[in-house]
């Protein structure tokens, strides 16, 4: 090979990486825009709606939220309030209905029969005519995921009514155009004990519109002392477009999204933030490490893949009082779904 033509690829692998840099350098800045603002007092009244700062942002995600119901905030009936030392916490990807929720809720109560109860869903769906039939021209749909299921099979309400749970679902997109479903799909805590202060959290836009949710529970100990815990469900974009490298511009978006949602909680002492995080990188994914260092006191102690038994994508992290524990570990079983759950045990005082 003569001396100007390997010059002429030299200069060539040169231009390559330079612009590989380039558009690496420019994601990273991107993911540098991560503020939220209040937006505004959202349906059901009196709850908190957060969105991301940009304008352009906003727009995007409105013809996205154009194509789903409502927000659905549900506590039953006031019971006696019972003290408690322990809440069981469960972080779970349901995968549109695959997930059996039903069986392990009773599986949970089956062996901590004492306990209060708190699950942070991922990719749960809601069914019925809530869901618009009428969508306007620039509303965006993303396909269907999940089977055929009949009505009120595992939709999230269904499964709260029928496990006499609360529940706080927020859609984020909706599942399959009108002709094929009327369904949409999101994030969702559902709990033993009511649900307060209830937040929506649209997280910065990569590509698709991701809206997690929060809620604070509260009681009190056996000695009488007074507790409350902000949960989060949230769930993160796996990818980006070519333009900005399918997967290693996925690692720098998720890293936004989670800075958005450490912004969100940073002023609450005892909060827990769990989710499908979707860190294709594992515990090495910016989106770990971003939000791990938020949350020093998070120990994991388990450590095995949780989406198809190859990729740890699900995680859970704790911000509780020194007297406090909070420990977890992956679910012996899957319950039908792609993921395993995470399932916590916090202890108070």
């Amino acid at each position: 090979m003569s001396f100007s033509c390997r010059r002429t690829r030299l200069y060539s692998l040169s231009l390559f990486l330079l612009a590989g840099w380039v558009t690496l350098a420019n994601v990273s800045a991107c993911a540098s825009q991560h503020a939220l603002v209040a937006r505004r007092t959202a349906e059901p009244a009196g709850t908190a709606w957060f969105a991301p700062a940009l304008v352009s942002e906003q727009t995007m995600l409105a013809r996205w939220s154009g194509a789903v119901g409502p927000p659905v905030a549900r506590n039953r009936a006031a019971e006696p309030v019972r003290a408690t030392r322990a809440i069981v916490l469960v972080s779970w990807n349901v995968a549109v209905g695959d997930g059996d929720v039903e069986k392990l809720v009773a599986d949970v109560r089956r062996a901590q029969p004492e306990s209060e109860l708190v699950l942070l869903l991922q990719e749960t769906y809601r069914q019925g005519a809530s869901v618009p039939a009428m969508l306007l021209a620039d509303a965006i749909v993303p396909r269907r995921l999940g089977g055929a299921h009949p009505r009120g099979f595992r939709d999230v309400e269904s499964i709260a009514e029928r496990c006499g749970l609360n529940l706080y679902y927020v859609p984020s997109m909706r599942n399959g155009i009108p002709a094929l479903s009327s369904e949409d799909r999101g994030n969702a805590i559902l709990s033993t004990l009511p649900l307060e202060d209830l937040s929506a959290i649209e997280l910065p836009f990569e590509r698709q519109r991701r809206v997690a949710v929060a809620a604070t529970v509260s009681g009190r100990d056996p000695d009488g002392a007074q507790w409350r815990i902000k949960f989060v469900s949230a769930h993160l974009d796996n990818l980006v477009g070519a333009k900005r490298l399918w997967i290693a511009g996925g690692a720098f978006a998720r890293a936004r999204q989670a800075r958005a949602l450490v912004d969100y909680v940073e002023a609450d002492e005892v909060a827990v933030l769990g989710g499908d995080f979707n860190t294709w990188f594992g515990f090495g994914d910016p989106a770990f490490v971003e939000t791990h260092r938020a949350f020093p006191g998070t120990k994991v102690t388990d450590r095995r893949p949780t989406f198809l038994n190859v990729l740890r994508l699900d995680h859970l992290f704790f911000r509780v009082p020194g007297d406090w524990s909070a420990s977890f570990v992956r679910g012996a079983r899957s319950y039908g779904s792609d993921h395993w759950p995470l399932i916590a045990t916090i202890r108070i005082g």
